[in-house]
C-alpha cells in the first residue's frame, strides 16, 4: 500500500492533506508568522520557494500541509521510505506558534503513525530533530517514540553543523502507544471543548 493518501486525513484537532500549488501563499504567510520557529529547520524564509518547489516535486517524499482553525499551519512529511524494511521517517514537522499546545502536533503525528503502522502495515517509524532543540524533543517522547541516541555533525544548517538526536516507535511499540496517544488526545479535546464558549 502506498503512503500518500488519497484523500485528507482528517482528526479532531487538524486536516492534513498532501501538499499542492493552492498551499503556497497560507504555508508562506504561516512560515513567516513566527521565524523563531525555524531557529533548529533547514527552512530559510528567503528560501520559502526554493523549500516549497522541493516538497511540491519530491518524488519519493510525501510532504502535507497540516490544517488548524481553518487554515494552513504547517507541514510535516513521509520521508526516506524504506518499503523492503517497512520503515519511514515522519520530520519537516513545524507549525505556527499559535498551534502550539492545542493538540495540534500530537494529533498529526497519530494521524500519521496510525497510517503506517495499521493500514501500511510498517515495523518502524522514526524521527530525528537537532539535539538542541529540547522542545521537540520532549514533545517527540511525549508521543511514546523511544529516545535511540545522538548522531555527532550529521547535517550541516545554515547556521553550522547540526548533531541530530534520533527516535522512533516500533511495530511492538504501537500497541501500547496508540491508546496513550489516544487518551491524551481526548484529554485535550474535552479540555478543548470545556473552554469554547456555546454559540449565541
Amino acid at each position: 500500500m502506498e503512503l500518500r493518501p488519497s484523500e485528507p486525513v482528517v482528526g479532531d484537532f487538524v486536516r492534513i492533506e498532501p501538499i499542492a500549488e493552492r498551499h503556497r501563499e497560507g504555508l508562506r504567510a504561516a512560515a513567516a508568522a513566527n521565524p523563531e520557529i525555524h531557529r533548529f529547520t533547514m527552512l530559510e524564509l528567503d528560501g520559502f520557494d526554493r523549500w516549497f518547489d522541493e516538497a511540491l516535486g519530491s518524488p519519493n517524499d510525501v510532504p502535507f500541509v497540516v490544517f488548524y482553525d481553518g487554515a494552513e499551519a504547517g507541514t510535516t512529511r513521509y520521508l526516506n521510505y524504506a518499503p523492503e524494511h517497512r520503515r519511514v521517517e515522519i520530520g519537516w514537522t513545524w507549525l505556527r506558534r499559535s498551534a502550539w499546545g492545542s493538540g495540534a502536533n500530537a494529533e498529526t503525528k497519530y494521524l500519521l503513525l496510525r497510517r503506517a503502522f495499521d493500514e501500511v502495515g510498517l515495523q518502524r517509524v522514526e524521527f530525528k530533530t537537532d539535539a538542541r532543540n529540547l522542545r521537540v524533543r520532549g514533545a517527540l517522547l511525549a508521543i511514546g517514540a523511544e529516545f535511540e541516541g545522538v548522531f555527532r555533525r550529521h547535517m550541516l544548517l545554515p547556521t553550522g553543523p547540526r548533531d541530530s538526536a534520533w527516535y522512533a516507535i516500533t511495530e511492538d511499540d504501537w500497541p501500547s502507544v496508540r491508546p496513550a496517544l489516544e487518551r491524551r488526545l481526548a484529554e485535550l479535546k474535552t479540555r478543548r471543548d470545556a473552554s469554547t464558549p456555546p454559540p449565541r
